[in-house]
């Protein structure tokens, strides 16, 4: 489960890589993995990103749900 602090900018990391679009093929299947790893994109939706189906539509996807859950990290952080 991503949660710790080096999971977390790893993820923002690789998110703005992708969004920039310098990421690596492996830079983007390590994204996928911890997005999978924290329940935010199902079985299916690893399983297709990684036999290549739909790919840039999950990869889309899984930017807006990281973005989503990386928002809500740092929300949390701050109410803390």
């Amino acid at each position: 489960m991503v949660g710790n602090s080096a999971d977390i900018q790893k993820m923002l990391t690789l998110n703005q890589k992708i969004k920039d679009k310098t990421a690596t093929k492996i830079e983007k299947d390590e994204y996928m993995k911890l997005l999978f790893q924290n329940g935010s994109v199902t079985k299916k939706q690893y399983n297709d990103y990684l036999q290549g189906r739909n790919t840039e539509d999950i990869l889309e996807a899984g930017l807006i749900i990281g973005g989503i859950f990386l928002l809500g990290y740092a929300l949390s952080k701050l109410i803390k």
